[in-house]
């Protein structure tokens, strides 16, 4: 059974940083796109960031380019979301998700979701 369990979220004041890790097991991932979508309060689930099984394609929205870098280590089924210079907009829940391939992960096509992890940017 898949399962994917997030960490690191809590709440940072603006210009903070965090890093977001994501923990999968239940098969192999190696070959699957893997990143990361937050939903805000009232709004719908959006598309942050996503990464090829190697590691070497990634993906991120508009919004976070520049500010977030996602990260992939395959030996231990985890991908990670370093997020730099949060905005009181980043204010979300964050989800992991595995899909078959990154670009499809970037069209909200996932296989498998997380539970979450709360992130809170305010002063």
């Amino acid at each position: 059974q898949v399962q994917l369990v997030e960490s690191g979220g809590g709440l940072v004041q603006p210009g903070g940083s965090l890093r977001l890790s994501c923990a999968a097991s239940g098969r192999t991932f190696r070959n699957y796109g893997m990143g990361w979508f937050r939903q805000a309060p009232g709004k719908e689930r959006e598309f942050v960031s996503a990464i090829s099984g190697n590691g070497g394609v990634t993906y991120y929205a508009d919004s976070v380019k520049g500010r977030f870098t996602i990260s992939r280590d395959n030996s231990k089924n985890m991908v990670y979301l370093q997020m730099n210079s949060l905005k009181p907009e980043d204010t979300a829940n964050y989800y992991c998700a595995v899909g078959d391939t990154a670009l499809k992960l970037k069209s909200s096509k996932a296989n498998y979701w997380g539970q979450g992890t709360q992130v809170t940017v305010s002063s």
